[in-house]
């Protein structure tokens, strides 16, 4: 287990064609772009509908969850300009949980996957993670073939179950081991 000392105040990471980087105020009018999407209120608990103000909210919520040395939450960008997602990571008992999700306008392009990559590289070079997990409903096809694609194999573990919206989930947990 990774202990939970503060994050650093910034980070900016960068590999496969991508440069992951802190939200900010700069930020907020393209957040409801990425996220006031069905797909993104149905698959994630980002909250629906999504606005400037829930931007404002999320964004420090953020600066609140990285102070206190649980979730980084990281714009996905090809040149750190222009958002196109998020990327996450934080920390469980389990050991680090990555998490994404990608702007309707942006899929395709491989850059969940990427993302992951890249902060999974993280998690094992700057927390000594020995694993990291992702946590998806086996139905969520693009995030089955994102957690394939970043070289995850789906673990004998049970699945987690709860409510999320209003509406039961069944969560299966992904593996990539340190390499």
């Amino acid at each position: 287990m990774i202990s939970a000392t503060s994050f650093p105040e910034r980070i900016e990471l960068s590999g496969e064609g991508l440069v992951l980087r802190d939200w900010t105020e700069a930020d907020l009018a393209a957040m409801p772009e990425l996220f006031d999407h069905p797909d993104i209120a149905y698959w994630t608990p980002i909250v629906s509908p999504f606005d400037e103000a829930a931007a404002r909210t999320r964004l420090d919520r953020d600066r609140q969850l990285r102070a206190e040395g649980t979730t980084i939450l990281l714009a996905i960008t090809v040149d750190g300009g222009a958002p196109l997602g998020e990327v996450m990571l934080r920390r469980t008992p389990e050991g680090p949980e990555l998490g994404y999700a990608v702007g309707p306008a942006h899929r395709g392009q491989g850059l969940a996957a990427r993302a992951v990559r890249v902060m999974a590289a993280y998690a094992f070079e700057q927390l000594g993670a020995e694993k990291v997990i992702l946590e998806l409903e086996a139905e969520n096809a693009a995030s089955v073939a994102v957690a394939t694609k970043a070289g995850f194999t789906l673990l004998d573990v049970p699945l987690i179950r709860g409510e999320e919206k209003g509406r039961p989930y069944a969560l299966q947990t992904w593996g990539l081991n340190r390499p």
